[in-house]
């Protein structure tokens, strides 16, 4: 199977040339805990739901065959290893010069490609069992639908980088010129001398290259992280949910209640905790390479977002931030989905400072195209139709479809982006480079036609970022979509290289 964006035709051309490596032998203990760990869950909740003559899992425990109970967990045990075990023979992966591939299965064989000129991120992943045996995940994303990417696990934490920096710089165009010293199956401590299918040595790949050095540019403190989720809707109806369920069991003396709304609490609270764990010890930084994302917990993450791979940006501001000044950012990357891992990779400041917001734009857009940037940015995170300013907002009559955020509706063109700006309560500011715009369309209703206005829409990639404003006339909703279709197509035109490293030709 060949993931979006490939060649698959170039595959046999190429197969004879590649050398395969497996993944580090530990990957099936990290793997195979989960099916311990589900049959574990279920066991332990049967138990507390039931009593001791309830029978199932509850009477064998009480009963004199209670030894079936962890003889079946090591049964349980030595069939998910196994599987695993079977995972990682079947699993090996092959760098060439323009694409990854990866051969896995047990019961269905599959190969999948990526090419790195569509490489649009590269994430290490340590999940908690992994980082106890000091392994990494390495995830590719390239353009393509929700499953495009190719995820490489585990290799150890050196390895990882070694490989991440490797693809980095074949995907920005750099050619290889060593050969790197490797151990047995290629990657030290993997697959010995003799293992069908898997190559001792790699030739021809730049392995070992020192990581591009970066400069750190922000780091978000715990005690902001932990203040901004306390300042949003979630937590306070949480807080509200608490009292009132404490209430309820007060005046009606049946504490049972509780039991009965467990599932929404525990909800509520997974995702404030998850919140929390992901975006923990969030840093950001610059290299040769793109923007350098680090943050987690429980799950640490760093990821890499190569230079023009973000499709769009979003600074949104909710109003309990408001009196903090403070902004959230978030962007859509061509490969990676709108819910992956609940939005974090999509996230490059998940909380700062109105500075820090622009500063974290200003990596992903250097230059606007315009001599003052600032004072057109300014007027998109918190201006309205009553600002001076280039944004173009809604008329009067669209009061009666939008009472509240009429007057923030609006949009400005600059030399490289399109800026969007919505929201009264919410405020939110997008901007979608030029070059990145997918499609366009205009969209009224009939009370819309009726008033004259109009709602226009950007097409951007999966993602959190939603382009567009709303209820402007309809004769500038006309207007900006001829002209901007015409500045997406010249922008394209004059865009650089994929490859960011190779000159234009």
């Amino acid at each position: 199977m060949n993931a979006p964006g490939t060649t698959p035709e170039q595959v046999p051309d190429r197969d004879a040339a590649l050398r395969w490596r497996r993944v580090h032998p530990v990957t099936p203990m990290v793997r195979g805990w989960a099916v311990l760990g589900g049959a574990l869950f279920i066991i332990g909740q049967q138990t507390l739901d039931g009593g001791p003559n309830e029978g199932g899992v509850v009477g064998l425990l009480t009963s004199s065959y209670w030894w079936t109970v962890p003889l079946g967990l090591v049964l349980i045990g030595l069939i998910g290893f196994g599987f695993a075990v079977l995972a990682w023979r079947m699993t090996t992966y092959a760098v060439g010069d323009e694409t990854v591939h990866l051969r896995r299965g047990v019961v269905f064989r599959q190969q999948r490609h990526a090419r790195l000129d569509r490489l649009q991120a590269v994430d290490v992943r340590q999940p908690l069992v992994a980082r106890l045996f000091g392994l990494s995940e390495l995830r590719l994303e390239v353009a393509g639908g929700s499953d495009s990417g190719i995820a490489i696990g585990y290799l150890r934490d050196a390895d990882a980088s070694e490989l991440r920096n490797e693809l980095l710089a074949r995907a920005a165009g750099l050619k290889a010129t060593t050969a790197p010293a490797q151990g047995p199956g290629g990657v030290p401590g993997t697959a010995g001398p003799g293992d069908p299918g898997v190559a001792e040595t790699t030739p021809d790949v730049p392995s070992g290259a020192p990581e591009a050095p970066e400069r750190p540019v922000l780091e978000v403190p715990m005690g902001r992280l932990v203040a901004s989720l306390l300042r949003t809707g979630v937590t306070i109806f949480f807080a509200a949910f608490i009292v009132g369920l404490i209430v309820t069991v007060v005046v009606t003396g049946t504490p049972q209640v509780v039991f009965a709304v467990i599932a929404p609490f525990i909800g509520i609270g997974g995702y404030l905790f998850n919140r929390f764990s992901t975006e923990f010890a969030f840093r950001v930084a610059i290299s040769a390479d793109g923007i350098r994302l680090r943050h987690g917990l429980l799950e640490t993450r760093a990821q890499t977002i190569p230079p023009g791979r973000v499709q769009a940006v979003s600074i949104t501001q909710g109003l309990l931030w408001r009196g903090r000044d403070w902004w959230r950012v978030q962007v859509n990357v061509a490969g990676y989905a709108a819910d992956s891992d609940s939005g974090t990779t999509n996230v490059l400041l998940p909380v700062g400072t109105r500075d820090e917001a622009l500063t974290v734009l200003s990596l992903v857009l250097p230059d606007l195209g315009i001599d003052d940037p600032r004072a057109v940015l300014e007027a998109g995170l918190s201006g309205d139709s009553r600002t001076p300013g280039p944004f173009t907002g809604s008329p009067e009559s669209a009061v009666w479809v939008d009472p509240v955020g009429w007057r923030r509706q609006g949009f400005a063109v600059t030399g490289r982006a399109l800026l969007l700006r919505s929201g009264r309560l919410y405020r939110i500011l997008t901007v979608v480079p030029h070059e990145r715009t997918q499609s366009l369309g205009i969209a009224a209703g009939p009370l819309q036609r009726r008033l004259g206005v109009a709602s226009f829409e950007v097409h951007s990639t999966p993602g959190p970022v939603s382009p567009g404003v709303h209820h402007i006339a309809a004769g500038d909703a006309a207007e900006l979509l001829e002209e901007q279709a015409a500045r997406a197509r010249s922008a394209r035109a004059h865009a650089g290289p994929e490859r960011w490293m190779e000159a234009p030709r």
